[in-house]
């Protein structure tokens, strides 16, 4: 296929990444997805991955593991850091994880060029979304300038796009949109601290963000939470 409708997907398992899947594909790519084991607390995120990607016919899976938990310095990676769980807040909340945005889109930017896709899509979310410095328009705009000076494709010509296509969505429009692309949200797990079988607690920051976008795009909520 030619590399212009190739692209390479980062895909997570969760909501905003399933619903970047599912844009690219009908953006008319065939889409390489990357998920990244980086040392989180569950891998019910990444049983996800693999599922949402067969049900949107990526022509291709890949995971890859980063020890970002060798490093700690977030909730995500270090169980001595508890997880938020009394509403958001704001500032940037210990569920942040030190370059772990950087240190993923350079792995996608590497799959793309091995794959000559040009076009790498991430579900990287700036209205709905923790404070996350690394989730912001700007730094979307900086790294594509990144790619573009930094690899052997752009120097030979082939330029690299980096699409955020929900960047600016609520996360009710994200929804919207998944819905309307046939997302089925119930496979997607985007809880913090999701138990082994993906049930999600109900009471973390993404927990929160999840269930208010289901309740403004009025739309019933299929995630599966744990009883309490």
């Amino acid at each position: 296929m030619p590399n212009f409708h190739r692209a390479v997907v980062l895909l997570s398992g969760g909501l905003d990444s399933a619903t970047t899947l599912a844009i690219a594909r009908a953006d008319g790519h065939a889409c390489h997805c990357l998920s990244v084991d980086y040392g989180q607390r569950h891998r019910a995120e990444l049983k996800a991955a693999v599922r949402v990607a067969e049900a949107h016919g990526a022509c291709e899976h890949r995971v890859v593991s980063v020890d970002l938990g060798g490093m700690g310095g977030s909730a995500l990676t270090d169980e001595s850091i508890d997880v938020p769980v009394s509403g958001i807040e704001p500032g940037i909340p210990v569920t942040y994880v030190p370059a772990r945005n950087t240190i993923m889109l350079s792995l996608a930017l590497a799959f793309a060029e091995v794959r000559e896709a040009s076009h790498i899509y991430f579900g990287a979310n700036a209205v709905d979304y923790s404070g996350y410095p690394d989730c912001r328009p700007e730094y979307m705009k900086a790294f594509e300038v990144l790619a573009n000076l930094a690899t052997k494709a752009a120097v030979e010509g082939r330029k690299l796009t980096l699409n955020t296509p929900i960047l600016a969505l609520t996360k009710g429009e994200i929804i919207r949109r998944g819905l309307a692309l046939g997302v089925d949200y119930s496979m997607t797990v985007s809880c913090y601290q999701a138990d082994a079988a993906g049930r999600a607690c109900g009471v973390c920051d993404a927990c929160r963000i999840r269930r208010a976008g289901f309740d403004a795009a009025g739309e019933p909520d299929p995630t599966h939470y744990v009883a309490r």
